[in-house]
């Protein structure tokens, strides 16, 4: 296999990091130890940048390229969401009645109506009713859903020896 560059990051199946390599778990590093490391990352994933610097922390995360809208080291995203009645698309959910009297046993092909002895009426006889909107509740729990695209987890490490990479 080739000389990695110092900096590279790969994936790994195993749980440890080989010599030469340090997991991708966001630890602080002391410059002294690792300057040539630090002086391709920077203070981009953390440290002080006098006596130490960050790797990326990759744990949890899924790595994508930098855009206009992130920048190198930038995180986002998150594993759950409550969506708000702002984020749900506009509808109604219209519910009629009859103000003629109920002839009906049967909600089926059927709206509410009043009736001292049933309770709905037929929808082709008279004009149905918008009901009170305070009739009608809220549903919901208001609890946050998974917002995980199917996974499979795998460790990432990064080279801390190699080549020194040239830029091109």
């Amino acid at each position: 296999m080739a000389e990695p560059y110092v900096g590279e990051i790969r994936m790994f199946a195993g749980n440890f990091a080989p010599q030469g390599w340090l997991l991708c778990q966001g630890q602080q590093l002391p410059i002294q130890e690792y300057q040539v490391l630090f002086s391709l990352l920077g203070t981009t994933f953390g440290g002080d940048g006098q006596t130490t610097f960050g790797l990326p922390d990759l744990r949890g995360r899924v790595p994508v390229h930098p855009s206009y809208a992130m920048v190198q080291g930038e995180m986002g995203g998150s594993e759950t969401v409550t969506l708000t009645a702002a984020e749900l698309p506009s509808h109604t959910h219209a519910a009629a009645a009859s103000k003629m009297e109920g002839d009906a046993k049967s909600p089926v092909g059927a709206v509410w109506a009043p009736s001292s002895l049933l309770s709905y009426g037929d929808i082709d006889k008279g004009v149905p009713e918008p009901m009170n909107a305070a009739s009608l509740t809220v549903s919901g729990g208001g609890q946050p859903h998974s917002n995980m695209m199917p996974s499979l987890t795998i460790s990432f490490i990064i080279a801390t020896a190699g080549a020194f990479p040239s830029q091109g």
